[in-house]
């Protein structure tokens, strides 16, 4: 039986990775076949992101609970898909986008509309015999898709800072990246030997090595160049050599400690105004040959971010997350004013796979390289490794290569590495 039509769409509260809430939907074909996904939540969400619908029932879950967009799901979006055919999925996600009928899913629910979008995505892939990746790599680039021909390069979280951390350091995330011309397996047998190497350092040192929301240590350290001092020195104590086999990345996420003084970081006693920061920025790229920098300033300062993508961008991935929010019209006006050379891509920004594909199209056409990204606050669910895969994304950034949540990811992508015989 070959009926792709949707029989049912049911979906559920579960808890994701902090102890949060989350949905969790499975649909029905009429074939029998199902489908079920999981959505993520992040911990920084920038304020252009599409509307996470949250209860605010301060009795349940401190407010977190979804049971609005469970409910959601059960009745107006059950009851207007069921029936349709699953195989399309373009249509089933402009029904849903117009059932909601605002700009920024606040009526649904991103979470509701992401988790139909993905659970419809992986019976039809059910169904066809074909893994995840195969099936909706053809509703990539506008239906004509990419060849898939290797397995994205990993971005690790090594040491967490920011909101991901213990209010220990200023900057988000301290990345580890393996040169992109490793083999996936190669690049992520760095990531685990670095960061057993930096957990050594850190107990060395005395200091906390306690892991943050994705998995990174979260060590009490004064400044944020000496967490970058200490990946340094984790990676000298590994066969690996900086600046040909492994580079440094930083997520600053600065929205999270701009004040009306500047950005004020523990690096310096007073504030730095955008045009120091900027300087700063490009003193890091020279002393550390940095590969990446994500969200380095406010995310409505489009014209200090066209500064740093002139000083720096030559050199240095200049990435936007809060400055975008997967969002097509924020990127359009990053692609004009030349703000950026790299696009956060989370499918959970925008609330349904044909407007994450229809913005990483766009991305792709302008040049701007592609990272596709998990949420601090993940499940199990592992379909963002092969919407990665599908992509065909320059990276992906999945945390640190521990905490099972993230591990699932990792695995994932070793399994279609060997699947593919890329190895």
């Amino acid at each position: 039986m070959n009926d792709t039509s949707i029989y049912s769409i049911h979906a559920h509260e579960i808890i994701d990775s902090r102890g949060d809430p989350t949905v969790e939907t499975t649909v029905i074909l009429q074939s029998g076949y199902r489908g079920t996904a999981s959505v993520p939540s992040g911990t920084s969400i920038g304020s252009y992101e599409a509307v996470e619908l949250r209860d605010g029932d301060k009795t349940r879950f401190g407010g977190m609970g979804v049971l609005t967009a469970v409910n959601n799901v059960n009745t107006t979006i059950a009851t207007a898909l069921r029936g349709m055919d699953a195989a399309q999925q373009g249509e089933i996600d402009k029904k849903m986008v117009d059932l909601d009928g605002t700009q920024n899913k606040s009526k649904l629910g991103a979470n509701a509309m992401l988790s139909v979008s993905l659970a419809i995505a992986g019976a039809c892939a059910l169904q066809k015999r074909q893994p995840l990746y195969r099936y909706i790599n053809q509703f990539v680039d506008n239906g004509k898709p990419p060849k898939i021909t290797r397995i994205p390069t990993p971005i690790f979280n090594i040491i967490n800072g920011g909101k991901h951390g213990a209010g220990n350091l200023d900057f988000q995330e301290f990345q580890l990246i393996p040169a992109s011309n490793k083999s996936y397996t190669t690049g992520l047998q760095i990531g685990v030997e670095v960061y057993q190497a930096v957990k050594q350092i850190l107990i060395y040192r005395n200091a906390v090595h306690s892991v943050g929301y994705e998995g990174g240590f979260a060590p009490n350290l004064l400044t944020n160049t000496e967490a970058i001092e200490i990946l340094l020195e984790g990676i000298k104590n590994t066969a690996y050599k900086y600046g040909l086999d492994v580079f440094l990345g930083l997520d600053i996420a600065a929205s999270y400690f701009k004040t009306d003084r500047g950005y004020q970081i523990k690096d310096k006693a007073t504030a730095y105004q955008s045009t120091e920061f900027v300087d700063f920025f490009h003193t890091l790229k020279e002393k550390y040959q940095l590969l990446l920098l994500e969200d380095a300033l406010g995310e409505d300062d489009w014209t200090d971010w066209t500064k740093l993508t002139q000083t720096i961008g030559r050199d240095v991935l200049i990435v936007g997350d809060d400055l975008l929010a997967t969002n097509p019209l924020r990127l359009k006006r990053a692609i004009a004013e030349k703000a950026c050379s790299a696009i956060l891509m989370k499918p959970n920004q925008i609330g349904t796979l044909s407007e994450f594909f229809a913005v990483a199209y766009l991305a792709r056409q302008a040049g701007i390289k592609l990272i596709v990204s998990h949420r601090s606050g993940e499940t199990n669910d592992t379909s963002i490794a092969d919407i990665a895969v599908a992509l065909q994304s320059d990276y992906v950034k999945f945390g640190a290569p521990a905490r099972g949540e993230r591990v699932a990811k990792y695995n994932r992508l070793l399994q279609i590495e060997r699947e593919l015989n890329l190895k």
